[in-house]
């Protein structure tokens, strides 16, 4: 096992409906610390850059829309395989594909309100990171 960091947002639908604590007792379950948190509205300048890997996909309007929607916590999860265990807890992004005991599988709403968003690899995640935070803002 290996200590590592990723990144995890709670999406304005998860906000809205003030899932927040609920969300994060997920990872401090599964053994995963929250080592930076902050809550900040995106410019929809932010949310294209964020997602401009989607760019061409037809749902990236529908996307930039719902995350500028409402204020996210975006935050640095880590623990061993963060990552990975991460992208456990969150569940199959589609919530009707995703396993009861999973973050999308109890709680999201559909496909496109589907709580949280997590890095899917180290490189993404260390790209994630620093979109939104500075290495001081990072418990190491």
């Amino acid at each position: 096992m290996s200590i590592e960091y990723t990144l995890s947002i709670i999406k304005p639908d998860g906000v809205r409906r003030n899932l927040i604590g609920k969300i994060n007792s997920y990872f401090e379950k599964a053994g995963l610390e929250i080592a930076a948190q902050k809550m900040i509205w995106l410019t929809k300048e932010q949310a294209e850059s964020f997602y401009d890997i989607h760019k061409s996909r037809p749902f990236f309007s529908s996307l930039v829309s719902q995350m500028i929607a409402a204020p996210v916590v975006v935050q640095v999860l880590k623990g061993d395989d963060a990552i990975s265990k991460n992208r456990k807890i969150m569940g199959a992004t589609n919530p009707k594909e995703a396993d009861a005991g999973t973050i999308r599988g109890d709680l999201a709403e559909d496909i496109e309100a589907n709580t949280v968003h997590g890095s899917d690899s180290a490189e993404t995640a260390t790209q994630e990171m620093r979109f939104f935070f500075s290495k001081t803002e990072i418990l190491r």
